[in-house]
């Protein structure tokens, strides 16, 4: 994967790219966002056709950058669960320009993640500390979607969600993996979703709904 071209200091400039959302997955070292270690960010870009009402998955859109660490994450366990052994931690990208480049491809675009709160509080809490400076862009957990579009599903996690829908996934927690699996999921749901927003502004209003909402 690769990222676009992009003009340092243009991001932010015109507001939101309602057009072009950003779908993302991170790899940490472990499940404290508070406290463990970014280790790799990946992206797809997801375009919007809203007078159409249309979804489509940007492959040729995408972003993947693993950041290069001073402290390695040896545990096996934790290798073989994201797939990031120690040399390519070593290896990875330094991470003020990793996150230099992550914060050029998203530009305009809203963030969404499955558990987007984890993610955000990752990419966040790296970028303050690495650029001193965190993105202005709005972030929307794709799991509130789910659930205020399906409300009678009793699902909660990203394989529950993909179990229900028969979404398959190969190799799963590997950040590029299940950022596509997530598209595919925000496909799943993009009817209902089309059928109650007709802008991202009511994509943020849905999403926050769902949190005011009892779920069993």
């Amino acid at each position: 994967m690769g990222w676009r071209n992009w003009l340092p200091g243009a991001r932010g400039r015109g507001g939101v790219n309602e057009q072009r959302w950003v779908m993302l997955d991170v790899e940490t070292s472990g499940l404290d966002p508070y406290q463990d270690r970014l280790l790799a960010i990946a992206a797809i870009a997801l375009k919007v056709d809203w007078e159409r009402k249309r979804l489509s998955v940007d492959l040729g859109d995408s972003f993947e950058v693993v950041l290069r660490q001073e402290q390695v994450t040896a545990a096996k366990d934790n290798i073989l669960l994201h797939g990031i052994g120690v040399q390519s931690q070593r290896e990875g990208m330094d991470p003020a320009q990793a996150l230099e480049a992550f914060a050029g491809y998203a530009w305009q675009s809203p963030l969404l993640a499955f558990h987007a709160a984890f993610d955000q509080t990752l990419i966040l809490r790296h970028m303050k500390l690495h650029l001193g400076r965190t993105l202005p862009n709005p972030w929307v957990d794709i799991e509130q979607l789910c659930a205020v579009t399906h409300e009678k599903v009793r699902a909660r996690s990203l394989d529950e969600w993909m179990r229900h829908f028969g979404i398959e996934c190969t190799v799963r927690h590997q950040a590029a993996a299940d950022t596509l699996a997530e598209c595919e999921l925000l496909m799943r749901i993009w009817p209902r979703l089309a059928g109650q927003c007709r802008r991202w502004a009511d994509v943020e209003r849905l999403a926050r709904q769902q949190r005011w909402i009892a779920r069993a």
